[in-house]
């Protein structure tokens, strides 16, 4: 699934964070790039056993996993590149819709589903489910097979200190409002992804992980 090149470009890019590297890089860069891709055309191809919805949308390579180079305002740490990738299995666009991810950093690999950079509308939008519908969350995270798969239930990149302007304190989701982008994820050794029937225990992650999904469809 994961090619043992890609980890050790995304090690080495952790390294040398620099645009001069990267140039000098980009034949090992373009390689991991395609297999990016093809992890998620293997997850297309196999979403008929995770979520016919995914299945059945159009699969768009450009918009299957996240870029390299980071914007001034979305940039995360110090360095101009990423040094990780979330690879992506949507109905819709990765950036707006809830969906599948498969995570790949050297030691902290993790595959799910959730939303984690959302736009401002996708937030918005996120929150107004939970608002509508704050105890079909609460039955979803406590489902048995859900808790024993993701054991950290639901989690985020970001916690705001209250809930957010317009909403009330004490509504009964307001542990989840205060969160800026959301999902779940389990963890998977690097050497389990070097393998090519990682597939059927990623299946099996989205499998259980697809009530999130349609929670928020």
């Amino acid at each position: 699934m994961v090619e043992p090149e890609t980890f050790t470009f995304l090690a080495d890019l952790t390294m040398n964070n620099r645009k001069v590297w990267m140039d000098a890089h980009r034949e090992e860069r373009d390689d991991a790039l395609r297999n990016f891709t093809g992890i998620a055309t293997t997850l297309h191809d196999y979403a008929d056993r995770f979520d016919h919805n995914v299945a059945e949308a159009r699969f768009k390579p450009k918009q299957s996993y996240s870029k390299f180079f980071q914007e001034a305002r979305e940039r995360v740490g110090p360095g101009l590149y990423r040094t990780d990738v979330d690879v992506f299995a949507n109905a819709g666009n990765p950036t707006e819709s809830v969906g599948y991810y498969l995570h790949i950093e050297p030691g902290n690999c993790h595959a799910g589903a959730g939303l984690f950079h959302p736009s401002k509308a996708a937030l918005a939008s996120l929150r107004r489910c939970m608002v509508d519908d704050p105890q079909g969350i609460k039955e979803l995270v406590n489902e048995p097979e859900f808790k024993e798969m993701f054991a950290d239930g639901i989690v985020t990149r970001k916690v705001l200190n209250t809930v957010p302007d317009g909403f009330d304190k004490n509504d009964p989701a307001a542990k989840y409002l205060k969160m800026v982008g959301l999902g779940c994820h389990r963890d998977l050794p690097d050497a389990l992804l070097l393998e090519d029937d990682v597939i059927e225990q990623l299946i099996d992650i989205f499998r259980l992980a697809s009530p999130l999904v349609r929670y928020f469809e």
